[in-house]
């Protein structure tokens, strides 16, 4: 049956109203989870705050069962599911500049437009910031072609990549979370006891 749109269930004209109807949810979840606290987000990095871990794999995990069963059912073709293709080198530059730029600002860029919807100066600045890295980019990427298209993997799914069946990977996944959320949940019980 899906995805809805590629199979034409519904029109490619509800392309824009269905992205933005999904990103006024995400917003409202992140927003609802506290992540327009740049204090919050940038806790994880600090070491005093995981809840963007939690949150972050616990999205990760339910979607991943989902789209595992909803192929296992025939609600959802796989197959047809587009998957970027990966560039090792300018992957691990971009993963570089934005891991600095979110530890620095304290938000990334989904978080910032929350931290903005809310009215934080601090956001506002990131979100421009942000803007203006985008258009130099987009100015300079004739130059740096050569190098964001070095090294191409194409669309590499994890699991197809360590050889194993996507279900024992979202398997031993959920025991990585569930080690996370334990080891996590240890630590923020030590600070706030060596706090007292």
């Amino acid at each position: 049956m899906g995805p809805l749109i590629p199979q034409g269930i519904i029109g490619s004209q509800w392309d824009l109203v269905i992205a933005l109807l999904i990103g006024i949810a995400f917003g409202f979840v992140l927003e609802s989870a506290g992540f327009s606290s740049s204090r919050k987000l940038a806790g994880v990095f600090y070491g005093y705050d995981f809840t963007v871990l939690r949150v972050f794999f616990t999205a990760a995990i339910t979607a991943a069962i989902g789209l595992v069963y909803f192929d296992h059912a025939g609600w959802m073709d796989l197959s047809i599911i587009y998957v970027n293709p990966t560039f090792v080198s300018s992957a691990l530059t971009g993963g570089a500049i934005m891991g600095l730029g979110f530890i620095l600002g304290g938000y990334c860029p989904g978080t910032s437009f929350c931290g903005v919807a809310i009215g934080k100066i601090d956001a506002m600045f990131f979100t421009i910031g942000m803007f203006l890295g985008i258009f130099i980019f987009s100015e300079i990427f004739p130059w740096l072609e050569g190098f964001y298209l070095q090294r191409p993997l194409g669309p590499v799914k994890i699991y197809e990549t360590l050889g194993i069946s996507s279900g024992l990977f979202i398997f031993l996944l959920i025991l990585v979370a569930l080690a996370a959320f334990i080891v996590t949940d240890r630590v923020e019980k030590n600070i706030h006891k060596n706090k007292k």
